[in-house]
């Protein structure tokens, strides 16, 4: 009844349910233009894009998922874009959220493994837990983690680790057949790189 009142939710008599109203999209919207980060980081990843044909995107997590704020798509091959801004990603399966998971206190990142836990059988969880832990080791001794949770498709992700933005990981990802220490290999400096850009820019402001 508040999200009524307020205005952001509307009744739809077509479906019998309630659909967001277009005052939500002023929240994304403003949320997303008053975001120092992204206005000084998609610059420098749409340079980064351009540069390495690839895809590189920004995001943040929000309980058991990753939201993208920023996503540029220019990857070599002609595919449709399927990632865009405001999209969701799950935590447990992609690189962001490894990435985030690796940052995290110990409690918290262990509240979250129960929650993915309870979503699959035990076979599952003892392959993607071994997963997930690899991933959290690999951040912790190189900075990034990789994954590819969709067919020949290769994503890399570091954390951000900036002031008041602790929860944002940069990635980039591209559609290959190419195995993932293949693409490591190739991408994974590029990928600190332009972390360590990002920073350095955002660190002007202080």
């Amino acid at each position: 009844q508040t999200l009524i009142h307020s205005g952001m939710l509307v009744y739809d008599g077509q479906r019998s349910a309630y659909r967001l109203a277009p005052a939500t999209l002023c929240f994304a919207n403003a949320m997303y233009n008053s975001s120092s980060l992204i206005h000084l980081a998609a610059p420098l990843m749409r340079e980064a894009a351009q540069t390495l044909k690839v895809n590189v995107g920004l995001a943040a997590a929000d309980r058991d998922e990753m939201i993208y704020l920023e996503s540029i798509r220019l990857s070599r091959k002609n595919t449709p874009r399927t990632v865009q801004t405001g999209q969701r990603v799950p935590m447990e399966f992609t690189s962001l959220g490894r990435a985030y998971l690796a940052t995290i206190p110990a409690q918290k990142r262990q509240t979250l493994m129960e929650q993915f836990k309870s979503k699959r059988c035990d076979a599952r969880w003892k392959v993607l837990k071994t997963d997930i832990e690899e991933s959290c080791e690999s951040v912790r001794l190189r900075g990034y983690c990789a994954a590819s949770w969709q067919a020949e498709v290769v994503a890399i992700s570091t954390p951000l680790g900036i002031h008041n933005y602790k929860d944002h990981i940069l990635n980039i990802s591209l559609s290959t057949p190419q195995s993932i220490e293949a693409v490591l290999e190739q991408y994974a400096e590029h990928l600190l790189a332009l972390a360590d850009k990002i920073r350095a820019v955002v660190d002007t402001l202080d």
